[in-house]
């Protein structure tokens, strides 16, 4: 029961400041020299009022992967690091000087997202373009990458 009420006071609170959040903030120091903070200034006191700025993004944009990257033709490999058949690949790629990115799907966050949004089951993902590869094969790419 007590923690119930506890509950019921925090989200009244919540509510009462946030009712209040575009008010005016007051800056003043007590006679002790510790520093206030306020959105009404207290009775009698000198108060600085404190512009604030907030940093908020109003849109996310979101902007092809081909489009980000400048090419259509570019290489882009979701990978891990344990995978042997990634580190063929990555091999393949500059043995033939083929221009690629390669997102970490353990160790970046843009891996890990677009891992998920490829609704990826392992690795290596290749994209090429639109057109994806699941595994990698010097046969499968060839073709893909000429097409």
């Amino acid at each position: 029961m007590n923690r119930e009420v506890t509950t019921i006071v925090a989200v009244l609170m919540l509510l009462l400041v946030s009712m209040h959040a575009d008010a005016e903030i007051h800056k003043w120091v007590d006679a002790q020299g510790k520093t206030h903070f306020s959105d009404t200034p207290p009775a009698g006191q000198q108060t600085e009022q404190l512009e604030l700025k907030i940093n908020t993004y109003t849109a996310v944009e979101i902007t092809p992967l081909e489009q980000r990257l400048g090419k259509s033709d570019k290489v882009v490999m979701y990978s891990a690091t344990w995978c042997g058949i990634c580190t063929k690949a990555k091999q393949y790629f500059k043995a033939n000087s083929i221009p690629y990115v390669v997102y970490d799907i353990e160790k970046s966050r843009a891996g890990k997202q677009g891992f998920k949004q490829l609704k990826g089951r392992g690795v290596p993902i290749i994209l090429v373009g639109g057109k994806r590869m699941n595994g990698f094969s010097v046969a499968k790419f060839e073709k893909l990458y000429k097409q």
